[in-house]
């Protein structure tokens, strides 16, 4: 028997504008809504394919420092650079984690804080 990751939670204190960010970023759509909790995922597919739904929790508890947890994201259709300039656009924006500026990844921060990091490798779209 094993066990596969379905669902990632994060808490928010806008699940509306982080799920906007996140859809955009992932390629998501908005598959489930809960009260103010906000379940965005693979358009088409949703909970229980390939890749994990994210779920967007409203919390009002501050961020109190760097997260245990982080996403880490690769590039699918273009390279490192250019995935760097639009996910920036799309308002992530750099994050100092205590990197040396040596690393093959970037940091950067969701519009609420989240640290998450682009690295270099060019994968396939699933």
């Amino acid at each position: 028997m094993a066990a596969r990751i379905t669902e990632l939670v994060l808490d928010a204190r806008d699940p509306e504008l982080l799920a906007r960010f996140w859809c955009e970023i992932l390629g998501y759509a908005e598959i489930d809504r809960d009260g103010d909790d906000i379940e965005i995922g693979p358009p088409g597919t949703g909970f229980g394919g390939p890749q994990p739904t994210i779920i967007l929790s409203r919390s009002d508890d501050p961020k109190t420092g760097k997260l245990p947890l982080h996403i880490d994201l690769n590039p699918t259709d273009r390279d490192q650079e250019a995935e760097l300039e639009r996910l920036l656009a799309a308002g992530a924006r750099p994050a100092d984690v205590g990197q040396t500026g040596n690393e093959s990844w970037h940091v950067l921060a969701d519009p609420e804080g989240n640290e998450f990091c682009l690295l270099r490798r060019r994968v396939p779209p699933v």
